[in-house]
């Protein structure tokens, strides 16, 4: 497949600014690759398509406030620093893309806080806009990781264009938030409220937890029109022995094993053995899905309303079938459904 064939057009105005009113009050749109049949719902509908035994694979990390603004020394000119990935905790080595980038060159001191309170010193150049960074701090490695939570803002995607607010905070982090690590939220997650999640569970629905600390990768833009010589950045992943066990169990009795979210998907996709199990795992995957592709634990999937040429979009046209999904795609926009992260969502059975 070539990236022209995920191409259409989306008006902007379908681009959510904003999350539902309700996190489970969500659009969605039920796509059945049996009956090719699409149905148009509430996401707390979701519940109807699953009984019990059958397993909802989650991803379980949290997004922390990664994006920082701070002043270059002597010029004072306002940088933008986003926190990509801790490289050394003793020495606080961080790995960043600062914007603008031009500006910013080895030797130089960055100040944040209104009282310059934290100082950081460019040390190296590792791409275009990426620099790694070296924090001074005088305290504990416990009172700086609380400065940085303290100074950063979350972490919203470009195509939110608007300011963060207070709301944010809350929104862009799923309820079952755990393991702090990622630059953007697993969208799919987004969707579940407690109330939801208690319905589910009352109705016999097991939840398999595992971790993708979701860095910028995802929304890289593909620039190569081969897909096959598109390379997605590594992402950390964790499959606990629990949850490994728990899906096992599941594929051999035959139930329904739903991703819930295109991290979930790469992450167990990146641990299937040559007996198509899924092994426990802990280290790193650069797994990139786009059709055709044969899946080999999932059977059915929640996944957003992706932006055109995007990865996301990909691997879910490699789920649903290109042509279903795509169709799919263009009565979304006829029925005005809401793309990209606080938007709609899609079921794919």
């Amino acid at each position: 497949m070539k990236l022209s064939h995920f191409e259409f057009e989306l008006p902007e105005e379908l681009l959510a600014t904003y999350p539902a009113e309700h996190r489970d009050e969500s659009r969605l749109m039920v796509l059945n690759r049996k009956e090719q049949t699409i149905e148009h719902k509430l996401f707390k509908d979701v519940i109807d398509y699953f009984e019990e035994g059958d397993v909802m694979m989650l991803n379980n990390t949290k997004v922390f406030p990664a994006r920082m603004f701070g002043n270059k020394e002597k010029t004072g000119a306002r940088i933008e620093v986003f926190l990509l990935r801790e490289l050394n905790a003793e020495n606080r080595l961080w790995d960043v893309l600062v914007d603008p980038a031009r500006k910013i060159r080895i030797g130089n001191k960055l100040f944040f806080g209104e009282d310059d309170s934290l100082v950081a010193e460019v040390i190296d150049n590792t791409t275009s806009r990426g620099r790694t960074l070296r924090f001074l701090f005088d305290g504990s490695y416990e009172e700086f990781r609380a400065k940085l939570l303290e100074l950063g803002e979350t972490p919203l995607p470009k195509s939110i264009n608007r300011e963060v607010e207070a709301s944010d905070e809350e929104r862009y982090q799923t309820i079952f938030a755990k393991e702090e690590g990622a630059v953007a939220a697993p969208t799919a997650g987004l969707h579940f409220s407690k109330h939801l999640m208690k319905r589910l569970e009352i109705k016999g629905v097991d939840f398999a937890e595992m971790t993708l600390h979701v860095g910028l990768g995802t929304f890289s833009p593909v620039e190569v029109e081969d897909l096959s010589k598109h390379k997605m950045d590594s992402e950390q992943i964790v499959i606990p022995a629990a949850t490994a066990d728990k899906i096992n169990k599941a594929k051999i009795e035959k139930r329904r094993i739903c991703a819930v979210g295109t991290t979930v998907m790469r992450t167990v996709e990146s641990a299937v053995s040559s007996k198509q199990e899924l092994n426990a795992f802990e280290g790193w995957t650069n797994k990139f899905i786009f059709p055709p592709y044969e899946f080999s634990i999932a059977n059915c999937m929640i996944t957003n309303l992706h932006p055109p040429k995007s990865t996301l979009m990909m691997q879910a046209a490699a789920f649903g079938g290109y042509d279903f999904v795509m169709e799919a795609y263009k009565e979304a926009i006829k029925e005005g459904y809401k793309f990209s992260t606080y938007g709609d969502a899609m079921l794919i059975i």
